[in-house]
């Protein structure tokens, strides 16, 4: 079962310790599986493999966060998910990441964008012939206790211009995209959020020893 807690905007630092909370009770098995879905006031937040030349160039604050990943920016029109998944052991973080994006990626597809994994780089990412890269979803996790925090980043109708301040992900020959951009109209977070939502439960979720595997017989039922 995977729980969801919807929230408007929220400052980057009361969703954080929201998702300490979270954790807490994750980790002690008093709630499910949960996953927070919210948008957050403009804030840089960068993990712990930024590099100072990733930084703004114009002193912009940035909060250094405990999570994998390198500097991004959050904002309006962006839809963030904080998932708060306990992973069964051996731990698979490379997994979760994956089932993040997949579901993301299906996302995308449900709007008619075709987005893909790159080799190499986290993330949910447009290619094309001949031009760079670019990046729709961002991703960064931190598994504690079996526990996952943080998590991703989807640009809906956000303004990009805030990720030109920065080397987004670390990736200087990459550029940043939106759903809004791509497909020349403007995608909101309210449309996108059931969509995530839906692919959310059908993908992320990893299968743990005790799940029943269904027989055809009970699976045609």
């Amino acid at each position: 079962m995977l729980a969801f807690e919807h929230h408007g905007v929220v400052p980057y630092e009361e969703a954080w310790a929201r998702q300490r909370e979270l954790h807490a009770l994750r980790v002690a098995d008093e709630i499910p599986d949960t996953c927070l879905l919210l948008e957050h006031p403009p804030v840089y937040t960068a993990g712990k493999r930024t590099e100072d030349f990733e930084r703004p160039t114009d002193g912009t604050p940035v909060i250094a966060v405990d999570r994998g990943g390198r500097i991004t920016w959050h904002g309006p029109g962006q839809l963030v998910g904080y998932p708060i998944v306990k992973l069964p052991m051996p731990i698979d973080a490379v997994g979760h990441v994956r089932r993040i994006e997949q579901a993301l990626i299906a996302v995308c597809a449900d709007l008619g964008v075709t987005a893909v994994r790159v080799p190499g780089r986290s993330g949910v990412w447009i290619t094309s012939p001949g031009a760079p890269d670019r990046k729709i979803a961002a991703i960064g996790v931190r598994i504690s206790r079996c526990t996952t925090m943080h998590g991703f980043a989807l640009n809906c109708n956000p303004d990009l211009s805030w990720f030109r301040r920065i080397v987004p992900c670390g990736l200087p020959d990459a550029e940043v995209t939106s759903l809004s951009v791509e497909l020349g109209r403007n995608v909101t977070v309210a449309e996108v959020r059931p969509l995530v939502v839906a692919r959310l439960t059908e993908f992320l979720l990893p299968a743990r020893p005790t799940d029943r595997v269904p027989t055809p017989q009970s699976a045609a039922n």
